[in-house]
């Protein structure tokens, strides 16, 4: 790896600290709590994603805990680590020091990573091994291009088993190799063969879990691919949420990049052409899917360090005199100073400015937790169910709970390890969700006996909060046939 400037290093340990700060005041979002299940019993696959958030969020726990910090350590760590690959991708291709040091910083001024950077979730995993992938390519025309090859295999595979949009790797690798002058001779030698193997057998460990299990990661993420109308406007949703999450400069600058890679026709001293069309299929995918349904903003996240390569790459063109210049020397500010607002905002509930604030999703769900909690001992009831994953897993990850915690619709999510298939339904238990979720969900469906119990609501303390609906229920109707959802009436066999 390039030797990384002191300046840099002492960045990289200062926004470090700062995400450690922000992972262990910061209660843990919807999803991590859902990921702190996974990790409770481990496997090659869950519902919703590959296993590797999983991995990590068990290794974290056992090194620091079950807290937040626990939950989060490896992804923040791998923060800092993508950032010294960052610049180790950018020195490799031709920048100077100055342009992979600006690399680097860029990479943490966008505010998906300033903000994102310490959260668990599979992008953070996504993130690291795609970029490994391809500082592993910029060194594949030396001695040992061959091992290197093999390693970029072995980085592409671990992306796979994060998130499936790392399978974009292996045709952005193609192209790349095809527009670069003379790299489709690589395609005659059997390394970037070797590589493929290598890869597919990392990801066939996911592959044979969902043999087995009825292809339900497959066909949750995959079904989303099929198109199903025409809704261009989604396109524009798209656009906009990565001017904001990349940072307005720096979209400007890899903008700049990806337009002069295209139109250059002489030489560039940086080649950011490993950076931009290794990216271009899954961007090309991104806008397909956009014409037709929503993608989600963060789904381009292991896309970011080739964007920031590319920008620092653009940026070096500008003359050190004039607006560019002006915006080139704010980006970085910008960016580092508005996702330290917001961590400060996540982690100061005085802060919050109402029912409509996305902090609000955060909070009070250990008070909620301790009052339902209560409310099961004073019902003698002896479960919780919820009728969402994100309810269930805060609900769990609070500690407040002395029973099981289930959920009643999806019970695929859970794996058969997880606490929640202790539940006997045949005893009472109470039921709590949004108050619309519990309205739309037919209760009557999977017990006889349902019995309202005092509304909920999850917020800041003296504040307008979330409001949920509580209900006691018994006499499941699992024996009978009835149920909320096909796998919970399998419930009572477990």
């Amino acid at each position: 790896m390039a030797r990384p400037p002191r300046s840099l290093i002492v960045f990289l340990i200062t926004v470090t600290l700062a995400r450690l700060a922000a992972a262990a005041f910061i209660p843990l979002s919807e999803d991590e709590a859902y990921y702190r299940l996974w990790a409770g019993s481990l496997q090659f696959g869950y519902f919703d994603h590959p296993p590797m958030i999983a991995w990590w969020v068990r290794a974290g726990m056992t090194i620091a805990g079950d807290n937040p910090l626990g939950v989060r350590l490896l992804p923040v760590l791998s923060s800092g680590l993508a950032s010294l690959v960052v610049f180790d991708i950018a020195s490799r291709i031709g920048a100077g020091e100055r342009a992979a040091l600006r690399a680097a910083i860029w990479f943490n001024a966008t505010l998906l990573i300033g903000v994102g950077g310490f959260l668990a979730i599979p992008d953070s995993p996504n993130i690291l091994f795609w970029a490994l992938t391809l500082a592993c390519l910029t060194r594949i025309d030396g001695a040992r291009g061959g091992a290197w090859w093999l390693a970029a295999g072995v980085a592409a595979g671990l992306a796979t088993l994060s998130k499936y949009s790392a399978l974009f790797i292996a045709p952005g690798v193609l192209l790349w190799l095809v527009l670069k002058p003379g790299g489709w001779r690589a395609l005659r030698r059997p390394w970037p063969w070797a590589a493929v193997l290598v890869a597919g057998g990392l990801f066939a460990i996911n592959v044979a879990w969902n043999a087995d299990h009825h292809w339900v990661t497959f066909i949750k993420q995959f079904g989303r691919a099929a198109p199903g109308g025409f809704a261009p406007e989604n396109l524009l949703w798209f656009v906009g949420g990565q001017l904001v999450l990349l940072n307005p400069y720096i979209a400007y600058f890899a903008g700049r990049g990806a337009v002069g890679v295209w139109r250059s026709r002489t030489p560039n001293p940086i080649d950011l052409g490993l950076v931009l069309n290794t990216s271009l299929p899954f961007i090309a995918y991104l806008v397909l899917h956009c014409l037709h349904d929503r993608a989600e903003a963060h789904w381009s996240a292991p896309l970011y360090p080739a964007l920031a390569i590319l920008a620092a790459g653009a940026a070096e063109t500008v003359a050190d005199k004039g607006y560019l210049a002006a915006i080139r020397r704010r980006a970085a500010a910008v960016g580092l100073a508005i996702s330290g607002l917001v961590l400060i905002h996540l982690a100061v509930a005085e802060t919050d400015i109402g029912l409509s604030d996305p902090a609000l999703a955060f909070r009070g769900w250990s008070d909620l937790a301790g009052r339902v909690e209560a409310l099961r001992l004073a019902n003698h009831a002896a479960w919780v169910g919820t009728l969402s994953y994100a309810t269930t897993a805060e609900l769990a990850a609070s500690g407040k709970i002395h029973g099981p915690v289930i959920e009643l619709r999806e019970r695929d999510r859970y794996a058969p390890g997880d606490p929640s298939w202790r539940a006997d339904l045949t005893k009472p238990g109470v039921v709590i969700d949004l108050d619309r979720r519990t309205a739309d969900q037919g209760l009557s469906g999977c017990f006889t006996a349902i019995t309202p119990l005092p509304a909920q609501v999850r917020g800041d303390p003296g504040r307008p909060g979330v409001a949920y609906a509580a209900v006691l229920v018994s006499g499941s109707r699992a024996a009978t046939g009835g149920d909320c959802d096909s796998a919970a009436a399998r419930q009572q066999a477990r």
